[in-house]
Formats: structure tokens, sequence, C-alpha cells
């Protein structure tokens, strides 16, 4: 009996031992990610280290010059001109790219700075990046606080130990724009291991940006090159008195405000040089956020899974300094009481899953996102349409913080001043801005192709949301005066609905349609102009998010409905008829997953009793366009947008009407997910017999009983509880 006791006790040891370990590496879930996904093809995401939210994104680039490298990397190139500090992740145009540097040995003829890359020494996780550069005998290895990048450079073969410091280089859209970008530049050298300084630059945002650069050994200026017609920047070469395979240590910080306070970033986030210690504290952060969801499915799924939880986390941006100081929209410095300023808002995109799944996943974030519109408003009398580094670009259309602020408010988020919001979203509708012409849109009733010679159908669309979510909040205020003007606001789209063929089109101010009309035809006003922005009507028709039911009595009802959606997945691309926009991608049929106005559409099938072709549809996508590769992404990323789709999709629903709550059931692709909320609750997501082939829902319980709606509520989820779908492979 002692003996088996004993034996049991020891068994016991052993198992807890095991147990603890499984579990450390089960909730290790940053090892899923891989920032690879999405670096080919035209993803643009980034594969650099930053910290959530944070202000820095540093990490490698292979080219410049071209939409090709808006993130400045591509995953197909094999060679490395030099590391910048930061980075927009997926987006469709370029900026950033300050501060670029590149270690080397040796000395390097005709200007070339740049090596080949040994991709099987490549290595990205969340908050690390490395690479070894065969052509110098250098291992480059990259961390980052939210303020801050710390660079580790290993010399291994004993040759003169150099660095190349580019502070004119950034991301362009041409190679001669490299050249006009910076417009002020101010260099100073107060001790031999220290650069500090401040550069005004001009891309897609106009920009202040101050750094301080620190190395933990002594430098000396070896030459600095020749400036090129134009340039403010200079190129410095920097040389280092190092022994074979020692390492020299680079710190970097950046602030909008001031030198000071880039320095204070560097003493309060990142004091030291231990580098294993900066990486482990960011990687813990990366999953503190990955441990609030738990994922069954294989290492694949997984990795899709939080490889875009990943892309979803990098921005918005917190711009603030440490104090809380950041420059505003209008180049003045305020303080942010929170410490929380929020940019790189791409709100064309997000607002459409990528917001609402903050609501769900970070909540904490929600009203210094929302209290950052409002800090912009306040200066700049409108909403922000797309922001970078605290200023506006104008990119894209309508005015679509409006319903990421009206859906927080109505999900009951209240660390904002709710009457400041309603203001600012109010004059944001009625007060022309260079996005909006509300004396025109008013007096049509849309936006007439001969006075709004741009994207006339697809402005006036995305109006009528946005008035959609000012009526919502207006009701719950109480102000029925502006509920009732912005709810007829919001019927807008009926009028650009052409009855005969069934499409949005075009309109003139006579109330003539556009002759003629093609509703392939792609466009988008920076290439070739039109009535639609980044699409054509086939994929614009459906762009009425607020009032699905409208939409089918316009079209003639439900079977007309069915027939006109199963066309848009079914007709071909024809190249000749369609023409050519960049973004337009992802194509099933004229449906294109990888752009953003398509993205709800999929999910209309539940409103005419034909749920069976949105779930094979998502699952078509699924295997599709999210793959676990660098090309693995059909379009840009676009701040998480795209990324969102999946989490949501993969969750089996998404928020068609992305404001108020409403959530829209598809069928989950993986076969379980348990989100942890505030409070210690749970709400738990299961496909019950889930495998390829049964892919369609058979039935759909929430907390045991049957969903008799298509539809799932915000509320549902935020008080816990379990979403059970039993899958089959027999559709209808």
């Amino acid at each position: 009996m002692r003996n088996y006791i004993v034996g049991l006790l020891l068994l016991g040891i052993l198992y807890s031992c095991t147990s603890d370990k499984e579990i450390e590496v089960e909730t290790d879930y940053a090892r899923y990610v891989n920032p690879f996904i999405g670096n080919a093809d035209n993803g643009h995401t980034f594969p650099g280290a930053c910290a959530p939210f944070g202000m820095i994104q540093a990490g490698p680039e292979s080219g410049n010059g071209s939409w090709r490298y808006c993130s400045g990397f591509n995953y197909d190139d094999d060679e490395i001109f030099g590391f910048a500090q930061n980075h927009l992740n997926g987006t469709g145009c370029p900026d950033l790219g300050d501060i670029l540097i590149l270690p080397f040995s040796g000395t390097i003829s005709d200007n070339n700075y740049k090596s080949r890359i040994d991709k099987s020494k490549q290595t990205a996780s969340p908050g690390y990046y490395a690479v070894t550069l065969p052509d110098f005998g250098i291992n480059v290895e990259i961390t980052a606080t939210e303020r801050t990048a710390f660079h580790k450079y290993t010399y291994q073969n004993g040759s003169e130990a150099n660095l190349l410091l580019d502070l004119q280089s950034g991301l362009v859209t041409s190679s001669q724009a490299i050249h006009d970008r910076v417009l002020l530049a101010e260099m100073q050298m107060p001790d031999d291991r220290t650069i500090t300084g401040h550069n005004e630059t001009n891309v897609w945002v106009r920009r202040h940006f101050y750094y301080a650069i620190n190395f933990d050994k002594p430098y000396k200026v070896k030459e600095i090159l020749p400036a090129y017609k134009g340039e403010k920047a200079k190129r410095l070469l920097l040389s280092f008195n190092l022994q074979e395979n020692e390492a020299l240590q680079v710190k970097i910080a950046i602030s909008s405000v001031s030198v000071d306070g880039a320095v204070a970033s560097l003493q309060k986030e990142n004091p030291d040089w231990n580098f294993e210690k900066i990486r482990r504290t960011t990687h813990d952060k990366w999953n503190q956020l990955f441990q609030r969801v738990h994922v069954k499915g294989t290492d694949e799924q997984k990795t899709n899974f939080y490889t875009s939880l990943y892309h979803l986390f990098i921005q918005p941006n917190n711009i603030t300094d440490t104090d809380g100081k950041y420059r505003g929209v209008n180049d003045s410095v305020f303080i942010s009481p929170s410490g929380e300023y929020y940019s790189t808002l791409s709100l064309w995109d997000t607002y459409r899953a990528a917001h609402p799944l903050y609501t769900i996943l970070t909540p904490e974030k929600v009203n210094g996102m929302v209290n950052s519109m409002l800090a912009h408003y306040k200066v700049y009398g409108y909403l922000p349409i797309w922001t970078l580094w605290g200023k506006e670009n104008y990119c894209m259309i309508g005015n679509h913080a409006i319903p990421v602020i009206v859906d927080a408010y109505l999900k009951g988020f209240d660390g904002f001043d709710k009457r400041e919001a309603y203001r600012a979203i109010k004059e944001s509708s009625t007060v022309n801005h260079r996005n909006s012409d509300w004396e025109v849109y008013d007096k049509y009733g849309y936006y007439p192709f001969d006075m709004v010679t741009a994207e006339s159908v697809s402005k006036t669309l995305e109006s009528a949301y946005d008035d959609y979510c000012v009526a919502r909040m207006a009701e719950k205020l109480d102000e029925k005066g502006d509920y009732e003007y912005f709810i007829r606001r919001s019927e807008y789209y009926k009028n650009l609905f052409d009855p005969v063929t069934r499409f949005m089109r075009g309109k003139d101010s006579g109330g003539n349609w556009r002759t003629p009309f093609n509703p392939m035809r792609l466009f988008h006003a920076g290439e070739v102009g039109g009535d639609f922005t980044e699409g054509n009507s086939w994929q614009y028709t459906w762009h009425v998010q607020q009032d699905v039911e409208g939409l089918i009595a316009l079209m003639g009802g439900k079977d007309v409905f069915v027939n006109k959606l199963d066309s848009l997945f079914m007709t071909e691309p024809e190249p000749d008829k369609m023409g050519k926009v960049l973004d337009v991608t992802g194509l099933i049929g004229q449906y294109a997953h990888g752009n953003e106005p398509s993205h709800h559409v999929i999910y209309l099938y539940n409103y005419v009793n034909c749920p069976w072709r949105t779930q094979e549809l998502i699952r078509e996508v699924f295997d599709r366009f999210y793959q676990a590769r660098p090309d693995g992404l059909c379009g840009n990323d676009d701040c998480g947008q795209m990324s969102a789709w999946y989490v949501f999709s993969a969750m089996g629903f998404y928020p068609v009407n992305p404001c108020g709550g409403e959530y829209v059931i598809g069928a989950p692709q993986l076969e379980e997910i348990i989100i942890d909320l505030p409070d210690q609750k749970q709400f738990v997501v299961r496909a019950i017999d889930l495998s390829k082939a049964n892919k369609y829902v058979k039935a759909v319980t929430l907390n045991g009983k049957p969903l008799r709606d298509f539809r799932i509520y915000h509320s549902d989820i935020t008080k816990g509880g379990i979403l059970e779908f039993v899958m089959t492979d027999k559709h209808g």
C-alpha cells in the first residue's frame, strides 16, 4: 500500500509537470503567428518588430517607389537595402520608412548599399525579426517597444564594422519622390554614442518626427555621402571598433513632439542594453492579447487565425509620447489625459469589421479610439477620414468615423462625452468639407455625376450609410427632428437604383442615367475617375448595409434578389470590359474579396432564405484567399480589415451592418473558439461535426435554445454564453 501511494504521488507530480508544460505551450499562441503572411503579392503587410498598437514598426525594406512597396518589403525579393523604424501594415499607399539603417562590413563600391538575404535564416515572430546578410557576414536582430526600436547587429567576419544611417530615405510613390520627401532636416551629435534630430516630411501626409539614436559603442563619422538635388537630410557612414563576432546594439526612439520626448521614451521604455529582455517583454504583451481567444483546429488554421489577430492589433497606433503629448492635426502640441491618441485610422476599411471586433476583443481601447477622433474634430471641425501620424490625408470617401463612434455608443461604451460625440457626427454630416458637399447631396438626394465628377455613386451610397448611423444616435438621444432628417437621407441610395437594369447607376443633375452604362467597368478616382470607388456597379449595388430589406424590395422581391446575387458570383470577369484597378482582387465572379465594399455581400443570402449559399461561399473564401504563406492574402490587409473578416467569419458570424451590435450568422470554420471576456466571462463557439465536407449548418443553438433568426447580438456575446452549430454535408 505504501509503495502504491508513493507511486500515485510520483505519478501525480509527473502529471502535474506535464500538464503545466502543456498549458504553457498551449497558451503561447504567439508561436502560431507568421508575420510573413501577406508580405508577397499585394497583401502589403510588413514582417518587422512592433508592440501592440505601438508607434514603432521596425523592419526590413527591399524596395521603394512603387505600389508594390507600400510596406517597404516584398517577400519575393532577394535583397534588403536596410532596416527602417516605422511602416504601414497592409495599406494601398506608402509613407513612413523613417531612419533607414544598413549595417555592413568592409567597403561598398558604386553606392550599392544593399545585401542579399539568406531566407533560410530569416525569421519573424510578434515583436521580433531576424535575418542574415551573407554579403557582409552580419546577423541582424530587431525588437521593439511601443515607442522605441532595438537593433542588434553581430559582425561575424572581422572586417571593418560600418553602418549606413540614411535620414533622407522613406517610403514614397516614385524614385524622384525620395529626394523631395524631406522638407526640413536638423541633426545633432551630442556625443560619440548619440545622434538626435528632427525631420519634416511630405508624402501621404505632411508631418514632423523627432528622433534619438543611441549606440552601445562609440562611432566615428567615416563619410557624409553626397546629397542628390533637392535633398535636405544626411546619409552618414559610421564606423565602429568591433572584434570578430562582436555585436553592435542600436536603440532608436521617435516622437511627433520633440527630441526630449524621444529621449524620454528611451529612458522609460528601454533604458538598458538587454535585447532579450525587451524581446521577451514585447512577446508577452502580444501573447496577453492572443490569450483572450482560444481556438481548436489544425496548426495551419491556428496560424491563419492568430496571424489575423496580429495584423488586427498592429494598429491604430498610439502616437503619444510617454507623457501623453502628441502633435495634432493642425501641428499644435496637445496632451492626452489618458496617454492615448490613436492614428493610422483607415476608416473606410476598418469601420466594417475591424472596429466592431475591437469592441469585443480589446474593449479597453475603444474609448481611447473614440476620444482620439473627437480630439481631431475639436481642432479640425469634422471627424477624421483617414489619419496617419495625427494628420489627415483625406484618402477614400465617406465619413466613417461616424459608424465607429455610434457603434461604440450603442454598445454602451461611455468613456467619452456623448453630447460632444453627437455634435461631431452631426456637424461632419451637415457642414461641407473636402470629402462631402452636403448642399448638393441634399438638393438632389444623391451626388450627380456631372457635379461630382468622381465616385458619385459610391459617395452617395456610403454617405447614406453614415446618415443611418447619425439617425441611430439621434434616436437614442431623443433628437426626434434630427432622427427624421437623417433617416430620410439614409434612403438616398434608392435614388440611384435603376429598376430596369437593377443596378446602382450614375445619374446627372437633370435626373438622367449615365449612358452608356457598363456595370462591369471598374473605377477609381485616382486612376480612371468614374462613378465608383475601387469597384464597379456589380460590387456597389449591394452597398446598403443599413437597409437590406429595402434593397430586396427595390430589386423586386426575394426571388429576384437571389437571382441577382447568384449572378454576382457567377458572372465571369471580362478584362476588356472591366479594365483594371489594383485593389480589385480576390474575384469570385464579380465579387471582389480583396477589397472592402464586397465584404458583407456573402452574408446577404441569409436575408432571402438561402443561408447555405453564404455557408459554401465562406468556405470558398477561406480555402482560396486566406493561405498561410507570404502570397496568401488576395488583397491589401488594410490595417486589419481583411484579417477582421477572417476572424469574424471563423467564429460563424459577421457585422453586415457594423453599427449597433447585430451579427449575421454564417458558418464557423474552426472546431471551437473561446473568447475570454471581462469579469471572467466567456463566449464559446462550437462547431459539431465540422469537416471539409461538412461545411453547411444544420442547426444553431444559443445557450441551448434553437436560434430562430439568422442574427445574434453584441449583448449575447458580452454577457457570455455558448453558440453551437451542428454541421452537415447537405445544404438547404
